[in-house]
């Protein structure tokens, strides 16, 4: 059974809306936990979904979470499951949709997503990549894992961006599929614990569009094509 929170439910809550965190590399689950509370606080169902190994390909940990989709999408008690990603996360999240795509999917947003690959991989791949694979699976080569995967179609997709982010260009960010796209002034990992990342967050799930913010006032962006 997957370890999904349940949370009380309210008028203008969603109690039967489950948001599936997943973290990025060298991270684990407990790092959700901020952003996880705050979503919980607005009524969401949440479960934080994490992996231990960091030198196997991040398809063996897509396929463990194409697996807990498929017993979030079992779950009686659940009407509609999001994903809610972090960095790496967001790759497994793209890779777990293709192999396994829940009748019940939501909306899915990706919080600093090397959806084009990450320079800081390609930096390192010929050094880190022979014995931390997802170092080369997530660099910015064309031929790479990341620029060869499908990205999922047919889904409300945001993607909030880090201006300060270290690892990853904003361009980069950007998946090859339509989403609504803002930058916030923080961090890679920052973005997990700012309480404009919550908001704009919950809007999405709600929505399917980015509310303005102090930090973006336009922050109800276009989708991009």
């Amino acid at each position: 059974m997957p370890s999904v929170r349940f949370t009380p439910g309210s008028p203008a809550g969603h109690p039967r809306e489950c948001v599936s965190l997943v973290h990025g590399y060298l991270a684990n689950k407990y790092l959700l936990t901020v952003l996880g509370r705050r979503l919980q606080d607005r009524g969401y169902l949440t479960s934080a979904w994490g992996y231990w190994n960091m030198q196997c390909s991040l398809l063996v940990h897509a396929d463990r979470f194409a697996r807990e989709l498929e017993l979030l999408d079992g779950e009686p008690r659940i009407d509609t499951i999001h994903l809610v990603t972090h960095s790496m996360g967001c790759i497994i999240g793209r890779a777990a949709l293709d192999r396994y795509r829940p009748r019940k999917i939501g909306r899915f947003v990706m919080l600093a997503p090397p959806n084009r690959g990450s320079f800081v991989a390609t930096a390192t791949a010929k050094t880190f990549g022979r014995f931390l694979k997802p170092v080369a699976e997530l660099s910015t080569d064309s031929g790479s894992l990341v620029n060869s995967l499908p990205t999922p179609q047919g889904i409300d997709i945001g993607v909030i961006a880090a201006k300060h982010d270290a690892l990853v260009t904003e361009e980069s960010t950007r998946p090859d599929a339509p989403h609504a796209h803002v930058t916030l002034p923080t961090w890679h990992t920052g973005l997990l614990f700012s309480r404009e990342t919550a908001d704009l967050v919950a809007g999405f799930l709600a929505r399917g569009e980015f509310p303005a913010t102090a930090s973006e006032p336009a922050a109800a962006a276009r989708p991009s094509p």
